[in-house]
């Protein structure tokens, strides 16, 4: 599939064509450029790794700094491999080839926008499981308005089952948002505009798939 990195800048709302309010997402998507190409020949499969975003020399490893120089580019922050990249693009992708936004997404497209989200720390199962808490008394606490109650377990089985939903680690997960449409897309700025949320803080890298 084809793709494409780019920043999260915020949110904002703009209406579509039958006059519907749509919360969109602000991505700076790209310019991005083509670091390395893989064929069936040399690598088993094709692919297309694009790289985003400047990356200080002095703090890039010398390995890295080579596979950079091959390309012909500067040192990149992000590196994401897209296989079977889009084909109209097979066989005139070449390496420091610069992939911009309107090269790959055209407005009314779906897309997958995969982003890491917001770490919470270490939370309780009502916010990290939905469980009932205030109100609705889940699994017929007493006082203890946000307690996770009984999980179960007696002399028998005499452990607590894997999976359990508990307290833990919330968030700083990779996400996928599918289906998203893109609503607009300004080139001169490599701005795209899409449709609801997606996962992750402002200035966190977001990955495109189309």
């Amino acid at each position: 599939m084809s793709g494409i990195i780019g920043k999260k800048i915020g949110m904002t709302s703009i209406y579509s064509a039958a006059g519907k309010n749509v919360p969109c997402t602000v991505i700076e998507a790209g310019p991005c450029v083509v670091t390395q190409v893989k064929n069936e020949e040399t690598d088993g499969y094709t692919a297309v790794q694009l790289g985003f975003g400047e990356r200080k020399e002095k703090n890039t490893p010398k390995a890295l700094l080579g596979h950079f120089k091959n390309a012909n580019t500067t040192p990149k922050k992000e590196l994401v491999e897209f296989r079977d990249f889009r084909m109209e693009f097979e066989g005139g992708v070449q390496l420091g080839q610069e992939i911009k936004v309107g090269d790959v997404f055209e407005e009314g497209d779906f897309v997958d926008a995969i982003g890491t989200s917001k770490g919470k720390g270490f939370q309780g199962v009502v916010k990290r499981h939905g469980f009932g808490g205030v109100g609705q008394s889940t699994h017929g606490q007493h006082n203890r308005l946000r307690a996770p109650g009984s999980i179960g377990g007696a002399s028998y089985p005499a452990r607590v089952f894997k999976g359990m939903r508990m307290a833990g680690r919330a968030g700083g997960n990779r996400v996928k948002a599918i289906n998203l449409q893109v609503m607009k897309i300004i080139p001169e700025k490599n701005l795209i505009l899409i449709s609801g949320s997606i996962p992750g803080a402002n200035n966190s890298t977001v990955i495109l798939e189309k």
